[in-house]
């Protein structure tokens, strides 16, 4: 049921108040009952952390940066990236806005705040040309920390993610383990994965069997 129409598009609230069972994308892999594919815990020999942050809403917004960036501002209190491949956060670091091309950005934010974030930026928009789409429920994010971390993401990426070439404060779309996801890195000590819902079965195997020589453990 659309909850509010703006000019010929319908907004939609993809987290009604009924009591409906919601799984994250992670929800099949964690439940495993193989102990190869179960969730390994965190213990003190454990060099890398898996955690993910479910059910955060993730809006794509399309459009011109001038309008955009003023809008985001505004509503959000983050400015666009300034630079491709830009990653910028909020004080508290749960609000995010990323670069992806020249006029596209990925907007993530706690679970629950992307309806009204979506409905205040479509008002404050107005008639300019834009687009924005919740995909919350389309994708996850996966954060790696601990000092193996990037020795894990070594062994499934070509990206070259070396301090240098990858500093906090970047995100790029890579190839990462014959699939593709959004690597993030918003802090010296982790990394973010964006992953798409179809791909994170597979992908949460991939990184348990890399990086179980660093003792890997989930949190959560």
């Amino acid at each position: 049921m659309s909850d509010i129409t703006y000019g010929k598009v319908a907004t939609f609230d993809t987290r009604p108040e009924a009591s409906i069972p919601v799984e994250s994308p992670l929800s099949v892999a964690f439940n495993k009952v193989s102990v190869s594919t179960s969730a390994p815990a965190v213990s003190h020999a454990s060099q890398v952390r898996l955690e993910e942050k479910a059910f955060l809403g993730h809006l794509i917004l399309r459009g011109g940066a001038i309008v955009l960036d003023e809008a985001v501002r505004e509503v959000l209190g983050i400015s666009l990236p300034g630079q491709p491949l830009g990653l910028a956060l909020d004080e508290s670091g749960e609000r995010s806005v990323q670069w992806l091309s020249p006029d596209e950005w990925l907007v993530i934010v706690p679970g629950g705040e992307e309806f009204e974030l979506e409905n205040r930026l479509r008002e404050k928009l107005g008639d300019a040309h834009f687009a924005i789409l919740n995909v919350s429920g389309g994708q996850t994010l996966v954060e790696l920390a601990g000092d193996k971390a990037r020795e894990l993401l070594m062994k499934s990426t070509s990206y070259d993610v070396h301090p240098s070439s990858f500093p906090v404060g970047k995100a790029v779309s890579v190839v990462f383990a014959k699939s593709s996801l959004i690597l993030r890195r918003p802090a010296e000590d982790r990394y973010e994965l964006v992953l798409r819902r179809s791909f994170a079965d597979y992908l949460y195997r991939w990184i348990l069997d890399a990086g179980a020589e660093y003792g890997i453990g989930v949190e959560g």
